[in-house]
């Protein structure tokens, strides 16, 4: 789960609570004892070839997708 840590800590310390989130940590901010906002690292972009390995590996072992279904699910999402 990471570091929690309250508001006004939050406020103080905010450039190194991104340093901590940029290597990888995730923080919860709190407000008193109730979590409100977690920070947490952006998936970067630059590394393509290994999100298509992750997709790809995530759908092994599953029918291949048709045409007709890629344009059914991109009509729906227009909708």
């Amino acid at each position: 789960m990471g570091v929690v840590i309250k508001t006004g800590e939050a406020k103080t310390r905010l450039s190194e609570l991104l340093a901590r989130v940029e290597a990888g940590e995730e923080v919860t901010i709190a407000r008193g004892d109730v979590p409100v906002a977690r920070l947490v690292p952006i998936a970067r972009r630059d590394n393509a070839h290994a999100a298509v390995a992750d997709i790809m590996a995530a759908r092994a072992g599953l029918a291949a997708t048709t045409a007709d279904e890629l344009i059914a699910w991109r009509d729906e999402a227009r909708r």
